[in-house]
């Protein structure tokens, strides 16, 4: 078990994020924390490298939370997939959910995730983790199939790797947690760097 505490300067520890799959990964750790939903514009540059921007809207998320709660230590986090240079986020609708994943069908591609650390009168911190996921061919009846449960229209890349898309995966390179959203070892370093975790 991780030994816990919070710092006397920020008493409060807040996720600036809506996803469940982050509120279930960060509630492993065993702290108290406190959701607050995102309200940053997560438009992406064009040209802009895909690690830069989960790394951008990260640090945003997590100093948007901060100004918010300057009593408190906020966490933000933002993912992306990439396949062969083009960036997958959360799908606009169904048909574009379809069109994600018969481009990822049969291929590897690559998931980063970007975290921060942010808190009034402290620098941010961030990291930017990578994983490599690779899936089996899949038919256009269980695309259809997959899409009609709803579960990928919320998830970038147009798959939950925690729920039932997981049924794609043949194998995966890295840790499973930056896939789902937070990558729990970056996040704890992050968390013992501000003094919220013990060593």
């Amino acid at each position: 078990m991780l030994a816990r505490r919070m710092s006397s300067k920020h008493t409060t520890l807040v996720l600036a994020s809506a996803s469940p799959r982050r509120r279930e990964l960060l509630a492993i750790l065993g702290l108290p924390f406190e959701v607050l939903a995102s309200e940053v514009d997560e438009s992406l540059p064009s040209g802009e490298a895909p690690e830069c921007s989960v790394a951008r809207l990260a640090v945003a998320k997590a100093e948007a939370g901060a100004e918010r709660r300057p009593d408190a230590l906020v966490l933000g986090a933002d993912t992306l997939v990439v396949l062969d240079g083009f960036v997958f986020g959360k799908p606009r609708d169904a048909a574009q959910a379809r069109s994600m994943l018969r481009g990822l069908s049969g291929r590897t591609h690559r998931v980063w995730t970007g975290i921060a650390v942010a808190g009034a009168g402290t620098p941010t911190l961030e990291r930017v983790v990578g994983a490599e996921v690779t899936f089996r061919a899949i038919s256009d009846q269980e695309i259809e199939a997959y899409v009609a449960t709803g579960e990928p229209l919320d998830k970038a890349g147009a798959y939950a790797i925690q729920g039932q898309g997981s049924a794609f995966v043949t194998e995966l390179g890295g840790e499973l947690s930056t896939v789902v959203g937070l990558p729990m070892s970056a996040t704890i370093e992050l968390l013992r760097e501000r003094g919220v975790l013990g060593t």
